[in-house]
C-alpha cells in the first residue's frame, strides 16, 4: 500500500485535485533575474575552537507578525549578512566580504495568507504521516538518492557533483563551530552488500595476493560473519527488507561556507533566516543531484504542499520521506507541521513544477528544513517546524559558493 502511494506521488503529473488549466498557468518554474553577489575582499581569521554542541542558539525567533514590523534592511546590512565564513578541513578560517548589485529594495511584506494554528507540543503532530523508504527501487534512485547524512547527525541534499546544502546549525551554533565539524564527513546512500560485509579496499592484484593466504582469508571471513550477526541483532525491529537497508559511502568535506547572518560570533544571536550552509566535498560523486530553485509563494505550490527526505533520529538506518502542507509563510521562512524528528534538519525542501521550455515536470530545492521552533505569531508564542526559504539573494549567494563567481548565477 505504501509503495503504491509513493508511485502515485512521484509519477502522477501534478495534483489531480487542481484543475488542469489552473495548473498550466500557475505551477511553472518561472526564471527570473536575480541580484548579483560579488566577492570583494577575503580576510584570514583565527581558527575556530570547534567546541560547540550540535544545537541551535536561537533564543527567540521573530515570527510572522514580528517580521511584518521590522524595517526593510539596508543594502549595507544585507551585504553584512551575506558576507560569509569559510572553514577548511585543516581548521583554518576566512571571512569574505561581498557586494550586492542590481538589487531593488522593497518594503518588507507579510505574505501570509492563513491564520495561526493552535499551540502544539511535538515535532510529530497527531498521526505520524512519515514514510520510511525501504524499497531499493526508490532508495537508490532520484529524488531519494540525493539525500545525504552528516557525521554531526543532520541531513543534507546534493545540489551539484561536489556540493551539499544543509542547515548552518548542523555545523555552527551561531557562535562557534560544533564538535566534530573540523573533520566533517558526508554519507552518500548506497545499498548494503547482501552478506552484510564491507568491500575490501585495495587493487585487484593485492586482493588476489591476499586470497592466497587461506588462514588469513578464513579469519577475515569469520570476522565478517560475526559483524553481520551483530548488525542483524542490533537492527531489532526487523522492519527492513533483507536487501533494503541502506549504508553510506562516507566522504570528507573540503570546506564549509556559512553566511554571517548566522555565524555572528559574540556580536548577537544567530538569525534563523540564515540557517543554511554549503559543504564542498573532497571527491566528486556520480549521483544525480537536485537543482536549486527560488521559493514561490504558497499559492504557487501545487496543493500548498512541500516534500523533503532526511534521516530522522528515531528511525535508525532509514531514509524518511514526508509531503505536507505549508501553514504560513513570511518573506524568509515557511511555517508548517510536517512530521519530522531531529536528524532530519538540514534536509532539502523541494517542489515539483513544470519546466516552461521542455514542458516536463522538474524538482528543485526551494528551502532548507531548519527544525522545530517557537515563534511569535500575533503576539503569542506558537510552535512550528520551520524551513528557510531560498530567496533570490540566497540563491545568488549559494550559486556564488558553488561556482566561485557570479557568471552562471544571473537567473534562478
Amino acid at each position: 500500500m505504501e509503495n503504491m502511494l509513493l508511485w502515485l506521488i512521484f509519477f502522477t503529473p501534478g495534483w489531480t485535485l487542481i484543475a488542469g488549466s489552473e495548473m498550466e498557468q500557475d505551477f511553472i518554474w518561472h526564471l527570473r533575474r536575480v541580484p548579483r553577489i560579488v566577492s570583494e575582499r577575503t580576510f584570514h581569521l583565527t581558527s575556530p575552537a570547534f567546541q560547540a554542541d550540535a544545537k541551535m542558539m536561537v533564543n527567540t525567533v521573530c515570527g510572522i507578525e514580528c517580521q511584518k514590523e521590522l524595517p526593510t534592511p539596508s543594502l549595507s546590512e544585507l551585504e553584512n549578512y551575506l558576507s560569509y565564513e569559510t572553514v577548511f578541513e585543516n581548521g583554518t578560517r576566512t571571512l569574505t566580504r561581498v557586494k550586492v548589485q542590481d538589487l531593488v529594495l522593497e518594503p518588507t511584506q507579510n505574505i501570509t495568507t492563513k491564520g495561526a494554528s493552535v499551540r502544539r507540543k511535538r515535532q510529530v503532530y497527531g498521526t505520524d504521516s512519515r514514510f520510511s523508504i525501504l524499497d531499493k527501487r526508490f532508495l537508490t534512485n532520484f529524488p531519494f538518492s540525493t539525500a545525504v547524512k552528516l557525521s554531526t547527525g543532520c541531513s543534507g541534499i546534493l545540489i551539484s557533483p561536489q556540493h551539499v546544502l544543509t542547515a548552518a546549525h548542523c555545523v555552527h551554533d551561531g557562535r562557534d563551530y560544533v564538535k566534530g565539524s573540523k573533520k566533517l564527513r558526508v554519507g552518500l546512500l548506497k545499498m548494503r552488500n547482501k552478506g552484510g560485509g564491507k568491500k575490501r579496499r585495495g587493487s585487484k592484484r593485492s586482493r588476489r595476493e591476499a586470497s592466497g593466504d587461506r588462514r588469513e582469508s578464513t579469519r577475515e571471513h569469520l570476522q565478517e560473519r560475526a559483524k553481520g550477526g551483530r548488525r542483524r541483532k542490533q537492527s531489532g525491529r526487523g522492519q527492513r527488507a533483507s536487501e533494503g537497508r541502506p549504508s553510506f559511502q562516507w566522504t570528507r568535506v573540503k570546506n564549509t561556507h556559512i553566511p554571517k547572518g548566522w555565524a555572528r560570533g559574540g556580536s548577537g544571536d544567530a538569525a534563523l533566516d540564515y540557517d543554511y550552509a554549503l559543504l564542498e566535498l573532497k571527491r566528486a560523486h556520480k549521483k544525480k543531484y537536485m537543482e536549486l530553485g527560488i521559493s514561490p509563494t504558497i499559492k504557487k505550490m501545487p496543493g500548498g504542499m512541500i516534500h523533503f527526505s532526511g534521516f530522522d533520529s528515531d528511525r535508525a538506518d532509514q531514509l524518511v520521506y514526508r509531503f505536507c502542507s505549508v501553514s504560513d509563510e513570511s518573506s524568509d521562512l515557511l511555517y508548517q507541521y510536517c512530521d519530522a524528528e531531529s536528524g532530519s534538519t538540514g534536509s532539502g525542501v523541494y517542489l515539483r513544477l513544470k519546466d516552461p521550455d521542455k514542458k516536463n515536470w522538474k524538482r528543485k530545492i526551494i528551502a532548507v528544513y531548519s527544525g522545530h521552533q517557537w515563534v511569535d505569531v500575533h503576539g503569542v508564542q506558537k510552535d512550528y517546524n520551520v524551513a528557510v526559504r531560498i530567496t533570490p539573494l540566497k540563491y545568488a549567494q549559494i550559486c556564488l559558493w558553488i561556482h566561485g563567481n557570479d557568471a552562471n548565477c544571473a537567473y534562478g
